[in-house]
C-alpha cells in the first residue's frame, strides 16, 4: 500500500517526512522541499531539531503563524528559495529574506526539480502582524512522471475536481481536522473529486481545536476505498 513512488523507468523519486501539523519535507533524492514550516511554536513537535531542517525550497501555502512562523529561521539557516503568495513575498521582503519566488492561484512554475502549480485553497491568509497575506494556495508538484498534491488549509470546494480531471494525483495531502479546515467526511469526498487513492492527513491533533479520532479516519477513508496515513511526528515514507 505504502511502498515506492517511482517513475516509468522504476526509480525512487520521493520520501515524504511530517513535522507535524502540515509540515512535510519532500526529498527527491537531489532536491528538499518544505511545506509551511511551523515546529517551534508545536508541542508535538518539541522532539525535532529544526536546526538539521535545510531545504532547498519553502513552499507557504498561506500567511498564517500555524504555517510559516519557522520559515524564516529555516530560509536563513538553509539559504532555501521561498515560494509564496506576492503579499507575502512583499511581507518577507521586509524581513530582510532576499531568496523568494511570488506566485500565485493558477500559476505554474519551473524549478529544477520539477513544476509547482498554485491552485485554490478556500481560507483566509492574514500574516502574524495582522496585514493581508494574499490568497490562500494549494500546490500540485510534478516531479518526473508523479504528482503531489498539498491542498493547504482549505474547505472542499467543487474545484477540486479539476485536478482529478487533469492531473490525477499519486498522493495527496489533505488537511482533516475540521473547525478552521475541512472534516474527516469532506476530506473523503475531496479525495475522490482529485481522483487519488493515497492519502496522508495533515492540519489534526496540533490544538484542542482540531483533534481527531484517527480509527475514524482510518475507517472512513478505507469505507471509501481510500488508503490513508496519519504520521507520526518525525516519521518518514518512502513512497
Amino acid at each position: 500500500m505504502y511502498a515506492y513512488i517511482r517513475d516509468k523507468n522504476t526509480h525512487l523519486i520521493m520520501k515524504l517526512t511530517y513535522f507535524g501539523h502540515s509540515c512535510f519535507l519532500v526529498d527527491t533524492g537531489s532536491t528538499q522541499i518544505l511545506f509551511d514550516p511551523f515546529i517551534r511554536g508545536n508541542d508535538l513537535a518539541k522532539h525535532i531539531d529544526i536546526d538539521q531542517i535545510k531545504p532547498h525550497y519553502i513552499l507557504l501555502s498561506h500567511g498564517h503563524s500555524d504555517h510559516i512562523a519557522d520559515c524564516e529561521y529555516i530560509a536563513n539557516n538553509s539559504n532555501a528559495m521561498v515560494v509564496c503568495s506576492w503579499e507575502i513575498y512583499e511581507w518577507l521582503q521586509h524581513k530582510g529574506l532576499k531568496n523568494i519566488h511570488p506566485m500565485n492561484q493558477g500559476g505554474t512554475k519551473t524549478f529544477d526539480f520539477g513544476k509547482v502549480k498554485c491552485v485554490e485553497a478556500v481560507h483566509s491568509s492574514g500574516l502574524p502582524d495582522g496585514s493581508y497575506g494574499g490568497c490562500a494556495m494549494g500546490f500540485l508538484l510534478f516531479i518526473q512522471h508523479k504528482i503531489l498534491y498539498f491542498a493547504g488549509d482549505t474547505a472542499l470546494t467543487y474545484n477540486m475536481k479539476l485536478i482529478g480531471e487533469y492531473h490525477t494525483p499519486d498522493i495527496a495531502l489533505l488537511p482533516v481536522g475540521s473547525n478552521f479546515t475541512m472534516d474527516i467526511d469532506d476530506a473523503v469526498i475531496a479525495s475522490k473529486f482529485i481522483n487519488c487513492q493515497n492519502i496522508i492527513a495533515m492540519h489534526y491533533d496540533t490544538f484542542g481545536f482540531i483533534k481527531v479520532d484517527h480509527q475514524e479516519v482510518v475507517d472512513k477513508f478505507s469505507a471509501a476505498g481510500k488508503n490513508v496515513k496519519l504520521l507520526n511526528i518525525g516519521e518518514s515514507i518512502s513512497w
